[in-house]
């Protein structure tokens, strides 16, 4: 297990703001970048900078087609994230 990934990762998950967007993509095929803005109620640049983070650490994909964003869950980063957290206990 890479210590680094699971700690970027956890401390991505880690903001309110992030960990419902996280849940928010968890109840979907995939979410937009402006259903995002509406459920949080923040900007869209403070969005933007949450959405980098969330992809940066490998909890979303980020998937561009023409001027439309689709944020779908790492389903294989969660499944690294559930075993590690599964060896603490």
């Amino acid at each position: 297990m890479d210590a680094a990934m699971v700690e970027k990762a956890a401390n991505a998950i880690a903001d309110k703001h992030r960990l419902s967007i996280l849940l928010a993509a968890a109840q979907q095929t995939a979410i937009q970048c402006c259903a995002i803005t509406e459920l949080t109620g923040l900007s869209q640049p403070t969005v933007s900078h949450h959405i980098k983070i969330l992809v940066d650490s490998g909890v979303l994909i980020y998937d561009k087609t023409g001027r439309t964003v689709q944020l779908t869950i790492n389903k294989e980063m969660m499944k690294y994230l559930s075993v590690f957290f599964g060896k603490l206990s």
